[in-house]
């Protein structure tokens, strides 16, 4: 970890919801007039879309079910610590972007005179020097592989978790992945199974590894979420927020600050759904100008 160049990571599975999370720190960035060096984690995957899907079908026919975008084989994780790793102590290093739709590819090619497709990625590119921060966003901020010797983790400042719980993410990736995206609802299910064995072993335990986790909780039934017809509304669910280290933590200015929330154990507090985006920025904001104070004095 940095002081002189501090590193902050949200992490989430597919579905979780980190976008949410993601604009609180863009709303905290532009108040307090700071310039993050962003980074998106669907740009360490190893393959583009095409890639995959052929990575995919050679995984399958020698019996591996289990090959996905969650798990290593799919990804270049001693890159991403890498990345880490050399922002940390110099403040630099490279970033591309994988373009998930054609605006995004376009908006990109005018950007770099070239003409990539959706499902492609951009060229490696400089960071910026002079940023003030380091922000991740994406499946493996707090990744550790110890078969390769990788821990993303360590290098880290600030790791927030996003974490729904997993019927309320099985939705919410049904619907997204359906509405927006164009996949059957069978075809979303397969890719759920298939990212099991990942999901056990390379997501859900960086969850243990971070400062903080927002976890979505619905308070309607979900039982079934693959014939779920709607994504539970934020005013239909709690936020169970967890401390790692809650020595330093002022839950009663919390509890003040945010209406009807509650603490549910000693490093708890629950929250209802439509004040979420409103806690983070409540937390998230001093614990952010406490690292630029550090840096300041690095």
């Amino acid at each position: 970890m940095s002081k002189k160049h501090p590193i902050i990571s949200v992490t989430g599975s597919s579905g979780a919801g980190t976008s949410t999370v993601k604009v609180a720190f863009e709303h905290i960035f532009r108040r307090a007039q700071i310039n993050a060096a962003v980074v998106e984690g669907d740009s360490f995957h190893r393959y583009n879309r095409a890639e995959m899907r052929e990575a995919m079908k050679k995984a399958e026919a020698s019996g591996n079910r289990n090959f996905s975008h969650f798990g290593p084989e799919a990804n270049i994780f001693d890159e991403l610590e890498k990345q880490f790793k050399t922002y940390g102590e110099t403040g630099t290093g490279k970033k591309r972007y994988y373009l998930h739709n054609e605006e995004e590819a376009a908006e990109h090619n005018k950007r770099l005179g070239m003409a990539l497709k959706a499902g492609e990625f951009t060229p490696w590119e400089d960071i910026p020097s002079g940023t003030d921060l380091m922000f991740y966003e994406g499946l493996h901020g707090g990744v550790v592989d110890a078969k390769a010797g990788v821990d993303v983790s360590k290098w880290v400042d600030l790791l927030v978790g996003v974490v729904p719980i997993v019927n309320l993410e099985w939705i919410q990736k049904i619907q997204r992945d359906t509405a927006q995206r164009g996949y059957s609802a069978e075809a979303v299910v397969d890719t759920i199974l298939r990212r099991m064995y990942d999901y056990v072993h390379y997501i859900t335990p960086q969850f243990s590894r971070s400062h903080i986790d927002f976890q979505r909780v619905p308070i309607v039934d979900t039982s079934n979420p693959f014939i779920a017809r709607d994504i539970p509304t934020p005013d239909e669910s709690l936020v169970v927020i967890r401390f790692r280290d809650p020595k330093n933590v002022d839950f009663p200015y919390f509890l003040s600050m945010i209406h009807d929330s509650f603490m549910s154990r000693p490093n708890n507090i629950v929250v209802p759904g439509a004040k979420m985006g409103f806690a983070m920025e409540i937390i998230l904001t001093p614990i952010i100008y406490k690292m630029l104070e550090n840096k300041q004095k690095a």
